[in-house]
Protein backbone atom coordinates (compact mmCIF):
# COMPACT_ATOMS: atom_id res chain seq x y z
CA UNK A 1 0.00 0.00 0.00
CA UNK A 2 1.60 3.43 -0.69
CA UNK A 3 1.65 6.41 1.36
CA UNK A 4 -1.37 8.45 -0.37
CA UNK A 5 -3.33 5.13 -0.07
CA UNK A 6 -2.35 4.28 3.31
CA UNK A 7 -3.03 8.54 4.58
CA UNK A 8 -6.17 8.46 2.96
CA UNK A 9 -7.10 4.81 4.90
CA UNK A 10 -5.93 6.15 7.95
CA UNK A 11 -8.05 9.88 7.44
CA UNK A 12 -11.31 7.18 7.03
CA UNK A 13 -10.82 5.59 9.82
CA UNK A 14 -10.14 8.83 12.05
CA UNK A 15 -13.84 9.80 11.03
CA UNK A 16 -15.49 7.40 11.37
CA UNK A 17 -17.40 7.17 14.45
CA UNK A 18 -18.45 3.31 13.93
CA UNK A 19 -16.22 1.36 11.40
CA UNK A 20 -16.72 -3.05 11.08
CA UNK A 21 -15.31 -5.37 9.16
CA UNK A 22 -16.77 -8.70 8.19
CA UNK A 23 -19.00 -8.42 11.36
CA UNK A 24 -20.65 -11.61 11.01
CA UNK A 25 -23.20 -13.21 13.90
CA UNK A 26 -24.69 -16.31 13.14
CA UNK A 27 -27.83 -18.49 15.09
CA UNK A 28 -28.35 -22.03 14.87
CA UNK A 29 -30.61 -21.85 12.10
CA UNK A 30 -29.37 -18.75 10.36
CA UNK A 31 -26.75 -15.64 9.55
CA UNK A 32 -28.39 -12.87 10.55
CA UNK A 33 -25.54 -10.70 9.93
CA UNK A 34 -23.05 -11.52 7.01
CA UNK A 35 -19.78 -10.14 7.02
CA UNK A 36 -21.02 -6.15 7.18
CA UNK A 37 -18.52 -3.30 6.90
CA UNK A 38 -19.96 -0.25 8.06
CA UNK A 39 -18.14 3.43 8.37
CA UNK A 40 -20.48 6.15 10.09
CA UNK A 41 -19.02 9.09 9.30
CA UNK A 42 -18.62 11.89 12.13
CA UNK A 43 -21.43 14.72 12.77
CA UNK A 44 -24.46 13.08 10.16
CA UNK A 45 -27.79 11.12 10.41
CA UNK A 46 -26.64 7.53 9.01
CA UNK A 47 -29.49 6.31 7.82
CA UNK A 48 -29.69 2.22 8.65
CA UNK A 49 -31.88 0.70 6.31
CA UNK A 50 -33.95 -2.71 5.22
CA UNK A 51 -36.76 -4.61 6.04
CA UNK A 52 -37.54 -5.93 9.23
CA UNK A 53 -35.53 -9.05 9.65
CA UNK A 54 -32.68 -7.94 7.54
CA UNK A 55 -30.20 -8.23 10.13
CA UNK A 56 -30.36 -4.14 11.87
CA UNK A 57 -30.87 -4.35 15.41
CA UNK A 58 -28.54 -7.74 15.80
CA UNK A 59 -25.81 -5.26 14.01
CA UNK A 60 -27.06 -2.08 16.48
CA UNK A 61 -27.07 -4.88 19.22
CA UNK A 62 -23.41 -5.84 18.65
CA UNK A 63 -22.46 -2.14 18.00
CA UNK A 64 -22.97 -1.89 21.51
CA UNK A 65 -21.59 -5.10 23.27
CA UNK A 66 -25.01 -6.28 24.13
CA UNK A 67 -24.52 -9.56 21.50
CA UNK A 68 -21.44 -11.01 20.97
CA UNK A 69 -20.08 -11.33 16.71
CA UNK A 70 -19.62 -14.66 15.82
CA UNK A 71 -16.46 -13.25 14.13
CA UNK A 72 -15.21 -9.61 12.72
CA UNK A 73 -14.31 -6.61 14.06
CA UNK A 74 -15.82 -3.21 15.66
CA UNK A 75 -14.46 0.19 16.00
CA UNK A 76 -16.24 2.71 17.89
CA UNK A 77 -14.41 6.51 17.84
CA UNK A 78 -11.32 4.60 16.86
CA UNK A 79 -10.71 2.04 19.16
CA UNK A 80 -11.44 -1.43 19.31
CA UNK A 81 -14.60 -2.46 21.11
CA UNK A 82 -13.82 -5.21 23.63
CA UNK A 83 -14.85 -6.19 26.71
CA UNK A 84 -12.63 -3.83 28.72
CA UNK A 85 -13.07 -0.84 26.47
CA UNK A 86 -16.92 -1.36 26.36
CA UNK A 87 -16.90 0.50 30.07
CA UNK A 88 -15.14 3.87 28.70
CA UNK A 89 -16.87 3.87 25.40
CA UNK A 90 -20.23 3.63 26.88
CA UNK A 91 -20.70 6.67 28.52
CA UNK A 92 -20.05 8.62 24.94
CA UNK A 93 -22.63 6.24 23.39
CA UNK A 94 -26.34 6.94 23.99
CA UNK A 95 -28.98 4.37 22.88
CA UNK A 96 -32.75 3.23 22.17
CA UNK A 97 -33.29 -0.09 21.42
CA UNK A 98 -36.74 -2.01 20.25
CA UNK A 99 -39.31 -0.77 22.54
CA UNK A 100 -38.70 2.60 24.91
CA UNK A 101 -38.41 2.68 27.94
CA UNK A 102 -40.14 4.64 30.87
CA UNK A 103 -42.12 3.36 33.92
CA UNK A 104 -45.79 3.78 33.30
CA UNK A 105 -47.03 4.33 36.75
CA UNK A 106 -44.01 7.39 37.33
CA UNK A 107 -43.70 10.57 35.66
CA UNK A 108 -41.24 11.57 32.75
CA UNK A 109 -39.35 13.68 35.11
CA UNK A 110 -39.40 10.30 37.77
CA UNK A 111 -37.89 8.20 35.46
CA UNK A 112 -35.30 10.85 34.14
CA UNK A 113 -34.61 11.02 38.01
CA UNK A 114 -33.72 7.05 38.10
CA UNK A 115 -31.51 7.68 34.96
CA UNK A 116 -29.66 10.64 36.72
CA UNK A 117 -29.46 8.68 40.08
CA UNK A 118 -27.87 5.66 37.61
CA UNK A 119 -25.43 7.85 36.02
CA UNK A 120 -24.51 9.94 38.28
CA UNK A 121 -25.55 13.15 36.39
CA UNK A 122 -26.28 16.56 37.28
CA UNK A 123 -30.13 18.18 37.15
CA UNK A 124 -28.68 20.34 34.47
CA UNK A 125 -28.31 17.35 32.11
CA UNK A 126 -31.57 16.02 32.71
CA UNK A 127 -33.36 19.39 32.28
CA UNK A 128 -31.28 19.79 29.10
CA UNK A 129 -32.01 16.01 27.82
CA UNK A 130 -35.88 17.09 28.21
CA UNK A 131 -35.72 20.70 27.19
CA UNK A 132 -33.77 18.81 23.98
CA UNK A 133 -36.95 16.88 23.11
CA UNK A 134 -39.63 19.23 23.82
CA UNK A 135 -40.70 17.71 26.98
CA UNK A 136 -40.26 20.15 29.55
CA UNK A 137 -44.35 20.69 29.79
CA UNK A 138 -45.06 17.62 29.82
CA UNK A 139 -42.38 16.40 32.34
CA UNK A 140 -45.09 16.02 35.34
CA UNK A 141 -46.91 13.67 33.73
CA UNK A 142 -47.48 10.37 34.26
CA UNK A 143 -45.75 8.04 31.08
CA UNK A 144 -49.16 5.98 30.73
CA UNK A 145 -50.68 8.99 29.62
CA UNK A 146 -47.89 9.94 26.66
CA UNK A 147 -48.86 9.39 23.29
CA UNK A 148 -45.80 7.05 21.33
CA UNK A 149 -44.06 9.73 19.96
CA UNK A 150 -43.64 11.49 23.52
CA UNK A 151 -42.86 8.10 24.77
CA UNK A 152 -40.36 7.52 21.79
CA UNK A 153 -39.05 11.42 22.85
CA UNK A 154 -38.61 10.30 26.47
CA UNK A 155 -36.24 7.66 25.51
CA UNK A 156 -34.20 9.49 23.25
CA UNK A 157 -34.20 11.97 26.40
CA UNK A 158 -32.73 9.04 28.46
CA UNK A 159 -30.57 8.46 26.22
CA UNK A 160 -29.22 12.08 25.63
CA UNK A 161 -28.68 12.77 28.95
CA UNK A 162 -25.39 11.77 29.72
CA UNK A 163 -24.24 13.94 26.66
CA UNK A 164 -23.41 10.94 24.38
CA UNK A 165 -21.31 12.36 20.87
CA UNK A 166 -22.85 8.82 19.38
CA UNK A 167 -26.15 8.24 19.54
CA UNK A 168 -27.75 4.69 18.17
CA UNK A 169 -31.72 4.82 17.78
CA UNK A 170 -33.11 1.34 16.53
CA UNK A 171 -37.10 1.84 14.50
CA UNK A 172 -37.48 5.39 16.56
CA UNK A 173 -40.48 6.06 14.16
CA UNK A 174 -42.04 2.49 14.04
CA UNK A 175 -45.85 2.57 14.89
CA UNK A 176 -45.86 7.10 15.18
CA UNK A 177 -48.14 8.87 13.61
CA UNK A 178 -47.25 11.48 10.73
CA UNK A 179 -47.03 14.13 13.35
CA UNK A 180 -45.32 11.90 15.78
CA UNK A 181 -43.24 10.89 12.85
CA UNK A 182 -42.32 14.58 11.67
CA UNK A 183 -41.46 15.43 15.99
CA UNK A 184 -38.59 12.61 15.84
CA UNK A 185 -37.25 14.01 12.55
CA UNK A 186 -36.80 17.67 13.38
CA UNK A 187 -35.07 16.31 16.82
CA UNK A 188 -32.87 13.99 14.68
CA UNK A 189 -31.77 16.88 12.22
CA UNK A 190 -31.39 19.14 15.50
CA UNK A 191 -28.98 16.91 16.83
CA UNK A 192 -26.83 15.96 14.24
CA UNK A 193 -26.37 20.10 13.76
CA UNK A 194 -25.21 19.99 17.42
CA UNK A 195 -22.28 17.83 16.23
CA UNK A 196 -24.14 14.14 17.64
CA UNK A 197 -23.66 11.56 15.11
CA UNK A 198 -27.16 9.76 14.68
CA UNK A 199 -27.28 6.15 13.47
CA UNK A 200 -30.69 4.82 13.43
CA UNK A 201 -32.39 2.14 11.62
CA UNK A 202 -35.55 2.12 10.07
CA UNK A 203 -38.00 0.16 7.32
CA UNK A 204 -39.63 3.61 6.64
CA UNK A 205 -37.36 4.51 4.16
CA UNK A 206 -38.69 7.77 2.47
CA UNK A 207 -39.05 9.10 5.73
CA UNK A 208 -35.22 8.14 7.01
CA UNK A 209 -33.94 9.93 2.97
CA UNK A 210 -35.21 13.39 4.38
CA UNK A 211 -32.97 13.62 7.44
CA UNK A 212 -30.01 11.25 6.58
CA UNK A 213 -26.80 12.21 5.04
CA UNK A 214 -25.61 9.09 4.54
CA UNK A 215 -26.99 5.47 4.11
CA UNK A 216 -26.50 1.76 4.96
CA UNK A 217 -28.44 -0.27 2.86
CA UNK A 218 -29.01 -4.13 4.80
CA UNK A 219 -31.07 -6.90 2.71
CA UNK A 220 -31.13 -10.59 3.75
CA UNK A 221 -28.10 -9.74 6.50
CA UNK A 222 -25.52 -8.48 3.43
CA UNK A 223 -24.41 -5.05 3.52
CA UNK A 224 -25.42 -3.85 -0.76
CA UNK A 225 -25.21 -0.47 -0.33
CA UNK A 226 -23.33 2.09 1.58
CA UNK A 227 -22.75 5.85 0.27
CA UNK A 228 -24.39 9.07 -0.24
CA UNK A 229 -28.08 9.49 -1.97
CA UNK A 230 -26.56 11.01 -4.86
CA UNK A 231 -24.00 7.88 -5.10
CA UNK A 232 -27.53 5.74 -3.97
CA UNK A 233 -29.74 6.97 -6.80
CA UNK A 234 -26.98 6.92 -9.58
CA UNK A 235 -27.33 2.49 -9.04
CA UNK A 236 -31.11 2.77 -10.22
CA UNK A 237 -32.68 3.82 -13.26
CA UNK A 238 -36.18 5.69 -12.53
CA UNK A 239 -39.24 4.22 -15.13
CA UNK A 240 -39.11 6.10 -18.51
CA UNK A 241 -42.86 7.41 -19.31
CA UNK A 242 -43.73 8.28 -23.15
CA UNK A 243 -46.65 10.20 -23.59
CA UNK A 244 -48.34 9.35 -26.66
CA UNK A 245 -51.68 8.06 -27.86
CA UNK A 246 -50.03 5.53 -29.97
CA UNK A 247 -48.88 2.89 -27.06
CA UNK A 248 -48.73 -0.32 -29.58
CA UNK A 249 -45.64 0.46 -31.37
CA UNK A 250 -43.61 1.21 -28.12
CA UNK A 251 -45.14 -2.01 -26.20
CA UNK A 252 -44.27 -4.01 -29.12
CA UNK A 253 -40.12 -2.58 -28.55
CA UNK A 254 -39.47 -3.19 -25.75
CA UNK A 255 -40.32 -5.94 -22.89
CA UNK A 256 -40.94 -3.98 -20.12
CA UNK A 257 -42.45 -1.75 -21.34
CA UNK A 258 -46.42 -1.46 -19.85
CA UNK A 259 -50.13 0.10 -20.92
CA UNK A 260 -50.65 3.61 -18.51
CA UNK A 261 -53.32 6.12 -18.87
CA UNK A 262 -50.95 8.60 -20.59
CA UNK A 263 -48.73 6.26 -22.83
CA UNK A 264 -46.31 3.08 -21.84
CA UNK A 265 -44.01 3.12 -18.77
CA UNK A 266 -40.98 1.46 -19.45
CA UNK A 267 -38.80 -0.18 -16.38
CA UNK A 268 -34.57 -0.36 -16.29
CA UNK A 269 -33.88 1.14 -19.68
CA UNK A 270 -30.97 3.95 -19.98
CA UNK A 271 -29.99 7.08 -21.77
CA UNK A 272 -28.53 5.15 -25.05
CA UNK A 273 -31.80 2.74 -25.65
CA UNK A 274 -33.93 5.58 -24.58
CA UNK A 275 -32.05 7.33 -27.44
CA UNK A 276 -32.65 4.32 -29.69
CA UNK A 277 -36.33 3.78 -29.03
CA UNK A 278 -37.25 7.62 -29.56
CA UNK A 279 -35.82 7.46 -32.42
CA UNK A 280 -37.20 4.22 -33.93
CA UNK A 281 -40.59 5.61 -32.40
CA UNK A 282 -39.93 9.13 -35.14
CA UNK A 283 -38.95 6.54 -37.74
CA UNK A 284 -42.46 4.99 -37.62
CA UNK A 285 -44.38 8.57 -37.23
CA UNK A 286 -45.38 7.53 -33.72
CA UNK A 287 -46.64 10.64 -32.23
CA UNK A 288 -44.68 11.53 -28.91
CA UNK A 289 -46.30 14.53 -26.42
CA UNK A 290 -43.49 14.01 -23.88
CA UNK A 291 -40.70 12.10 -22.76
CA UNK A 292 -39.78 11.95 -18.94
CA UNK A 293 -38.57 9.83 -15.76
CA UNK A 294 -40.60 8.64 -13.46
CA UNK A 295 -39.97 10.47 -9.80
CA UNK A 296 -37.86 8.07 -8.25
CA UNK A 297 -38.16 7.81 -4.34
CA UNK A 298 -35.94 6.03 -1.96
CA UNK A 299 -38.01 3.28 -1.60
CA UNK A 300 -38.09 3.00 -5.46
CA UNK A 301 -34.31 2.48 -5.23
CA UNK A 302 -34.46 -0.30 -2.68
CA UNK A 303 -36.89 -2.39 -4.79
CA UNK A 304 -34.44 -2.22 -7.42
CA UNK A 305 -31.98 -3.12 -5.68
CA UNK A 306 -32.76 -6.02 -3.51
CA UNK A 307 -34.74 -7.41 -6.20
CA UNK A 308 -31.54 -7.27 -8.09
CA UNK A 309 -30.58 -10.25 -5.46
CA UNK A 310 -26.64 -9.17 -4.94
CA UNK A 311 -24.43 -6.21 -3.95
CA UNK A 312 -23.49 -3.19 -5.97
Amino acid sequence: MDGVTQSTENEKRMSAVIRTRALTKMFKTHTAVDSVDLDVPQGQVYGFLGPNGSGKSTTMKMLLGLTRPTRGEIEVFGRPLTRTSRAELLPSIGSLIEAPPGYGHLTGRENMRLVQDMLDLSTAQIDDALATVRLTKQQHKLVRSYSLGMKQRLGIAMALARDPALLLLDEPLNGLDPAGIEEIRTLLMGLAQRGITVMVSSHLLDEIDKIAGMFGILSNGKMIFQGTRDSLFAHSTPDLIIETPDPSYALDQEATAVRVPEGVRISGIGKDDTAGLIHKLALAEVPIHQVRRARHSLEDVFMDLTGRGGEL
